[in-house]
């Protein structure tokens, strides 16, 4: 019998417990594999096919399906991300992230924007016994992820986060409208945490508003290039973004991701799960000159003007 691959090893990895209301802990319902990019490398829109034809290769090479869609004939689509955050990253610090998002199409906002709010760590006990849930009269849906990235001092190897999430549109909770207006009016951390309970767990000192990190809007491009098939696994769609500031364009970091759903962690065959790392591991070696090891999306958006958070993702 052959070992366990790593991902097979995390993905089987449990703490049965429940929370405060006997509800059972949630359990890893995605798999997401990501790779931060250099932003330098996105010059023009061609930079998505040239990005493209490196994901063909490494799933050539690793018996790996790579199947182009038709959104990958596309434009890349826009989206707004919003970080919240106190002046002192009292939420980041202590493994906690709050953004706002909202799609655009022809230049106009669409859709309801939506609240996204997760902890996240690489200690799986943690992560899935922290109690996400918001406390809204509307609907939300919880995402539990186990998120893979190369490691940070070299490449050809896996690192993990834990993702515990729960995303909510501004209209499914009134009480969360401020945090779209939030240089008007700022949010309190207090009235935060009256519909997001779980933010108790770290201290609060003083009126300690919500504000936007770095003052930054991030305009996010992104543009899905195939969907991936492993083994008996398929309809992993790929797509690859950008995040840069709004205003100046200034391009800060570039990302790679795909991810497996399904309804839990023994839902997936080890097959698919060896084809998905063999894929990753040499996807990092055939795009070894674009990857940036040291940093995510977020963590990105926090350093963007000095004065870093912790580092712990």
């Amino acid at each position: 019998m052959t070992d366990k691959s790593l991902l097979q090893t995390w993905l089987s990895e449990r703490y049965p417990v429940t929370y405060a209301d006997g509800r059972r802990c949630d359990e890893i319902n995605y798999l997401q594999c990501k790779l931060i990019l250099k932003p330098e490398r996105f010059t023009s829109a061609h930079v998505f096919k040239e990005f493209a034809e490196m994901v063909r290769r490494a799933a050539e090479k690793t018996g790996v399906g790579f199947h182009p869609t038709p959104k990958s004939e596309q434009r890349p689509e826009v989206r707004e991300v919003l970080f919240l955050d106190t002046a002192t990253y009292q939420l980041y610090n202590h493994f906690f992230i709050v953004r706002r998002r909202i799609r655009y199409e022809d230049g106009f906002p669409v859709a309801d924007p939506e609240i996204v709010f997760k902890y996240r760590s690489d200690d799986m006990h943690k992560a899935q016994a922290l109690d996400v849930r918001p406390r809204i009269n509307g609907r939300y849906k919880v995402k539990f992820k186990l998120e893979v990235m190369p490691l940070k001092e070299r490449i050809g190897g896996l690192r993990r986060l834990l993702s515990h999430n729960v995303e909510f549109g501004l209209s499914e909770a009134p009480q969360a409208q401020r945090l779209a207006m939030t240089s008007i009016d700022p949010m309190t951390m207090e009235e935060l945490c009256e519909f997001l309970p779980v933010l108790r767990t770290i201290p609060i000192e003083g009126r300690q508003e919500v504000e936007l990190v770095n003052h930054t809007i991030v305009e996010e491009l992104m543009k899905d290039i195939c969907e991936l098939s492993f083994h008996h696994h398929s309809g992993a769609v790929a797509n690859l973004a950008l995040w840069r500031s709004r205003g100046d364009h200034h391009a800060f970091v570039g990302e790679f991701a795909y991810q497996l759903r399904f309804a839990d962690g023994n839902a997936v065959r080890a097959e698919s799960l060896a084809a998905c790392e063999a894929f990753f591991i040499e996807l990092q070696q055939v795009a070894a000159d674009w990857l940036a090891l040291e940093t995510t999306k977020t963590g990105a958006v926090y350093r963007l003007k000095g004065n870093p958070p912790q580092a712990h993702e």
